[in-house]
């Protein structure tokens, strides 16, 4: 009989383990974050007493997100993800959430709108190398003295507060943060730095601002050059897309973005902050 219960620390190796065998290169480290983001969202799968899935969430306010969604393989097809979805879903929902995002793999759509989730649109994930390219005016190196201004911008394009997300990103020194401002805030980028690599997101700014969002991209892949990097870009941005490809980002994957609940509107350019977290 499968049963829920929460992820405490004893299950983290259980996790990596689970997800190395899809190749999700996440560490430790990775569902520590997640732990510490939503410490009661974070589930494991039992079969009777044994480990076999696991789920992450993250609530920002009346909008949650659901990720790190599997179970091992000789228990799919059975219901286990059916449940542990279910479950995490339910947990989100009486937490006031209104609506529930995630990112799924092509071949999982199915699932996910067994499960009530409505397609909304195509991401692209893709990976290559920091690059050194010029960037336009207005662009400067972000820190600690613009994170409140950077949760007040991100707010007001999306519409719900991501400062529990975005406040520990931008406190990492290891990170990258850059802001176009010319009188005011106009857009941001973001990149995470770990283990030699990189994960650029979120890239926020006005919709329409084609130019602004390229020189945010190039400057957080100015500061990583030589770094291996990846993210994720709405399939609909072809500026950015075609800037990527032509400094030798290759496409790995497509997932789609679904929701469950009334849809989010993104009236805004904005890159994935992860698959994970939205």
């Amino acid at each position: 009989m499968f049963s829920v219960k929460n992820m405490s620390k004893d299950d983290i190796t259980f996790a990596v383990r689970l997800t190395d065998t899809m190749d999700w290169n996440l560490a430790e480290g990775d569902f520590d974050f997640m732990m510490e983001l939503e410490p009661k969202g974070c589930f494991v799968l039992l079969y009777n007493s044994e480990r076999v899935g696991i789920v992450t969430t993250i609530s920002f306010g009346n909008i949650g997100w659901l990720g790190n969604l599997i179970v091992s393989e000789q228990h799919r097809k059975k219901g286990a993800g059916s449940s542990l979805a279910s479950h995490a879903v339910k947990y989100l929902k009486n937490n006031n959430v209104e609506t529930v995002g995630l990112y799924a793999y092509t071949e999982k759509v199915p699932f996910y709108e067994r499960l009530s989730f409505t397609y909304d649109s195509y991401f692209i994930v893709l990976s290559g190398n920091g690059f050194s390219s010029p960037t336009g005016s207005h662009i400067r190196k972000g820190g600690k003295a613009d994170i409140q201004k950077i949760i007040d911008y991100d707010c007001s394009s999306l519409g719900f507060s991501r400062r529990k997300l975005l406040e520990p990103i931008l406190l990492d020194s290891d990170n990258r943060c850059y802001i176009y401002e010319n009188r005011e805030m106009a857009g941001y980028a973001i990149a995470k730095v770990y283990h030699g690599m990189a994960e650029a997101g979120p890239l926020v700014c006005h919709q329409g601002c084609n130019e602004i969002a390229i020189n945010l991209l190039k400057a957080v892949l100015n500061s990583l050059n030589g770094l291996e990097v990846s993210m994720c870009i709405p399939e609909k941005q072809m500026a950015l897309l075609g800037i990527l490809k032509r400094h030798g980002f290759s496409e790995k994957f497509h997932v789609a973005r679904m929701f469950h609940g009334p849809p989010f509107n993104d009236k805004c350019i904005c890159m994935a902050e992860s698959l994970e977290r939205g």
